[in-house]
């Protein structure tokens, strides 16, 4: 990738973040790295597809600044916690607004959306990367869609980003509340054989998981 492109993509970046989208354009862009805004539909097209690359870009670089913190966790309650840390540098960077923005340009922009889509995947996979090295041989495993469990845990933490911009007590209450959840996750963890069974059986039973014989 050209030298050119990445700093336009990192002026995108900056840009977004000072002007917010409706701001954006190709002179805002320009002008945050003093090049010519020809450059802008030159090597991109379109503002937006400029945008749409961008944010790919800053999202795979952020995963491979994070992802050997993600490695480092040993148990939910570990990558909950982690994700209110991230949560925290991320807002302090300003990645938390401009992850608001990206979402309030993506509904009048298939290419924006689409892009916006692909990095918040990018997000969820590796999460689920992350749980199935959790859940690897957990008495719950089998019950667990990890998949979707990726999708909602990524879902909850971009809601609570945007949540807390307008109820920040709000928001603190529910990353609270996820982090007793991996607590309750741990105390099963510490169940003998004969409980985790009772509990899977009592599980299937209220309809989540597959009825099969233990």
């Amino acid at each position: 990738m050209s030298d050119t492109r990445e700093r336009l993509m990192t002026a995108a970046i900056g840009a977004l973040k000072r002007h917010g989208i409706a701001g954006i354009s190709a002179r805002t862009i320009a002008a945050e790295t003093g090049a010519n805004q020809a450059l802008v539909f030159y090597h991109f097209k379109t503002v937006e597809g400029l945008l749409a690359a961008a944010a790919l870009r800053e999202t795979t670089l952020r995963l491979d600044r994070f992802r050997p913190r993600f490695d480092e966790a040993r148990s939910l309650r570990d990558l909950l916690r982690l994700g209110r840390e991230l949560h925290e540098e991320e807002r302090a960077e300003g990645n938390v607004a401009l992850l608001g923005q990206f979402l309030a340009g993506a509904p009048g922009n298939p290419q924006l959306a689409e892009a916006t889509a692909a990095a918040l995947r990018l997000w969820s996979d590796e999460i689920e990367r992350v749980l199935t090295r959790l859940f690897e041989g957990h008495p719950l495993v089998e019950l667990l869609d990890l998949p979707g469990l990726a999708r909602a845990v990524s879902a909850a933490f971009v809601g609570l980003e945007l949540y807390e911009g307008v109820d920040r007590d709000g928001a603190a209450s529910a990353f609270d509340a996820l982090d007793r959840m991996g607590a309750l996750v741990e105390v099963v963890d510490g169940l003998g054989p004969v409980a985790s069974r009772a509990l899977r059986a009592a599980l299937r039973r209220n309809g989540a998981g597959p009825a099969s014989a233990d």
